[in-house]
């Protein structure tokens, strides 16, 4: 299976609980309604395990059907919309393609 790690943090200035808000009514239903995504799910991180502070405030993984299927599906107009408002909230988000063992 094919997963895209998405680590990233906010941009300065931007509150926590405003994106908090736009990734459940907007990212979240939109990307998961897309038929090339499996599962899509968005976490908070909450530090490392020995009580650092993580290197990312937010991980997403976006467990896939099929990879060529994303590349498809996001060049709709409303994924288009969605991309643009979350770049308004992300700082140089990293998307990073993983594959099962």
């Amino acid at each position: 299976m094919t997963v895209v790690v998405v680590l990233f943090n906010l941009k300065e200035g931007v509150d926590a609980a405003e994106y908090e808000s736009w990734a459940r009514a907007r990212d979240l239903p939109n990307v998961n309604a897309l038929d090339s995504v499996e599962r899509f799910r968005v976490l908070r991180t909450r530090g490392l395990m020995n009580g650092s502070p993580a290197p990312y405030q937010y991980v997403e993984l976006i467990e896939l059907q099929s990879l060529d299927g994303l590349r498809a599906d996001v060049k709709s107009d409303l994924m288009q919309s969605v991309a643009q408002e979350f770049r308004r909230y992300a700082d140089a988000p990293q998307f990073i393609v993983t594959e099962s063992l």
